[in-house]
């Protein structure tokens, strides 16, 4: 290109219609199409300078059907259009940035453990569908996800694991060319989701590089997408691929979804992720929210003459006795045996001697505190003496009374009983890394907490302390030596979310047997809400063990089973009276 035509071309780019929002009207060459929007399924995408007028894209705009999620971008006057509905629409507090093809650096790095591909399967728009409720973002349709598998206009593509096929991420593109006879040939980005639980770093990085790679061979001039003015990790990743704002804005309606968008920080949004789900559940029926303590998680539910006053989701409605039966992991464990369910061989112990007896004859062990919560001072899989007396001093830190336990090998899964009925069910697995031949296991174990950490609202993280040292070395490594390319290594025992752990949805794949031993497990301990811990040789079989029982149980780990749905219709069965009518 000639420097002629560089002027020229950057010249076109400052007055181009998207970007340029006040005193213009285009050339004849900018002509767009009119009124032109895309359904993406989670909404329509309503291109503004294709409007005539400032009142008509407001009219559209308030035609939002249901459960959707409606955008308008490139608007020429937002503060017009917001005049003429402004009880209705509100402006996005996203940035939109925009990528000019030319300035792009393709990365000869490839991605280990997955691969991008486009949609292929019914199973996928399945999976996808899961994927974008699990991250509590509007799901399109499986149906019209499908649907689009030959559009030229919107395209989707998904990161798929290399181990076992699962969808580990999700992103679509929509081609304004083809949408609308875009005369700035561009594109954007939407949409974009990663699986909380994947361990492969890059997933979201691959997965924008190949939308760009797309519409870069399709010829498009640019790419655009909007995000959040504070989600610093994703403005950090775009800028890093070139991507530069641009004075383009975005108005949406004022919907239940989008309510935390236009109503301000609420009392209630210092809480944890796990009331919250509660506390948004309620409020969408209308139950009023007093937030007590929000650092402890403590808030009141409040419907007519009824008041509950909760601790995430431990309520008034389990009495203290159940609560101290939880508690004491080997009250838990007395009360299961009497109800004729399985449960791993426990002792106590009053000398240490006593304590390496018990493990010559099981061999393997789990020492625990009796008292405790999110896996702190466990240890599992003890095989020799000097590891039990670390692990037993190590659970005496957190209480003076110490669990022997026989280890037992096999899945963890956790089932959420909610009214004595099985709500939902998930296997968790302890933290792991995969080596990419360059950096340390301590290296690895602080990148996976750091995402771990952004995918859990700072929930989830690897703690570097002597039991995740004693995994490694378990296994044959130090912290600081380098892990081989592609090999992935366990760098815990215990499977806790709060420890680093993943959770995956197993609720359709549970065996009867499972389920009737969970909700006997709650009537033995006479709970109305609990997390029962299992090992499990299989999900799909009826072997198992108990191996205790929470009070408090975490229900956004369990998205999208309806948990917190459930949970308010425990404590106002009311509420869900009115919504089965409607």
């Amino acid at each position: 290109m000639i420097m002629k035509d560089r002027i020229h071309h950057r010249l076109e780019r400052s007055s181009a219609p998207s970007v340029k929002n006040w005193d213009r009207k285009p050339r004849p060459d900018q002509e767009t199409g009119h009124a032109a929007t895309v359904d993406c399924g989670w909404g329509r995408l309503l291109f503004g300078q294709t409007f005539s007028d400032p009142m008509s894209l407001a009219t559209a705009l308030q035609d939002e059907r249901p459960g959707k999620r409606d955008v308008a971008l490139y608007l020429n006057d937002p503060h017009v259009v917001l005049s003429y509905a402004p009880q209705d629409l509100f402006l996005d507090p996203s940035h939109t940035f925009r990528l000019w093809f030319e300035r792009y650096q393709s990365c000869q790095r490839r991605p280990k453990g997955f691969h991008i591909r486009l949609l292929n399967s019914h199973d996928d728009a399945e999976a996808i569908q899961r994927l974008y409720i699990s991250r509590r973002m509007v799901p399109p349709g499986a149906d019209f996800i499908w649907s689009q598998r030959t559009s030229k206009v919107l395209t989707y593509w998904v990161a798929e694991d290399e181990q076992d096929g699962s969808l580990l991420g999700v992103v679509n593109g929509v081609d304004h060319a083809a949408a609308f006879g875009d005369p700035e040939n561009g594109a954007s980005l939407w949409a974009l989701a990663v699986d909380a639980q994947a361990t492969y770093p890059g997933i979201g990085e691959s997965l924008v590089r190949q939308v760009i790679e797309f519409f870069l061979a399709r010829g498009r001039s640019f790419l655009d997408l909007s995000v959040m003015h504070d989600n610093t990790n994703a403005i950090r990743l775009y800028q890093k691929l070139g991507f530069e704002r641009i004075p383009a804005f975005a108005l949406k309606n004022k919907n239940a979804f989008n309510e935390p968008l236009f109503m301000g920080r609420q009392p209630e949004g210092d809480l944890n992720p796990y009331a919250s789900i509660i506390v948004n559940e309620a409020r969408r029926r209308g139950i009023g929210i007093e937030v007590i303590d929000a650092p402890a998680g403590y808030f009141a539910l409040v419907l007519g003459g009824r008041r509950i006053v909760c601790r995430e989701s431990l309520t008034e409605l389990t009495s203290a006795v159940a609560m101290s039966r939880c508690d004491d992991k080997s009250v838990t464990h007395r009360l299961l045996r009497r109800a004729g369910l399985r449960v791993p061989e426990q002792a106590r112990f009053e000398a240490l001697d006593q304590a390496e007896a018990f493990l010559s004859k099981l061999t393997r062990l789990v020492v625990k505190p009796a008292r405790g919560e999110q896996g702190a001072g466990i240890s599992v899989d003890v095989r020799d003496p000097e590891t039990l007396e670390e692990a037993i001093a190590a659970a005496k830190r957190i209480c003076d009374t110490v669990i022997l336990e026989e280890f037992v090998e096999g899945d963890d899964l956790r089932v959420v009983v909610i009214d004595f009925q099985v709500v939902a069910a998930a296997i968790r697995r302890p933290a792991h890394v995969v080596g990419t031949g360059q950096h340390s296991i301590h290296d690895l174990i602080q990148a996976q907490s750091r995402r771990r950490r952004a995918a859990t609202g700072g929930e989830s993280s690897i703690p570097l302390d002597s039991e995740t040292e004693r995994c490694v070395k378990q296994a044959g490594y130090e912290m600081s030596d380098v892990l081989p390319e592609g090999e992935q290594l366990q760098v815990r025992k215990t499977a806790n979310l709060h420890t680093g752990g993943t959770i995956h949805d197993v609720t359709d794949a549970l065996h009867p047997r499972l389920v009737e031993a969970a909700v006997a497990a709650a009537r033995a301990i006479d709970i109305p809400v609990t997390g029962l811990d299992f090992i499990v040789p299989s999900v799909g079989g009826p072997e198992y063990v108990i191996i205790e029982a929470n009070e408090r149980p975490g229900l956004a780990n369990h998205e999208p089973q309806p948990t917190a749905e459930r949970f308010v219709d425990l404590l106002f069965p009311l509420t869900a009276a009115r919504e089965d009518d409607a």
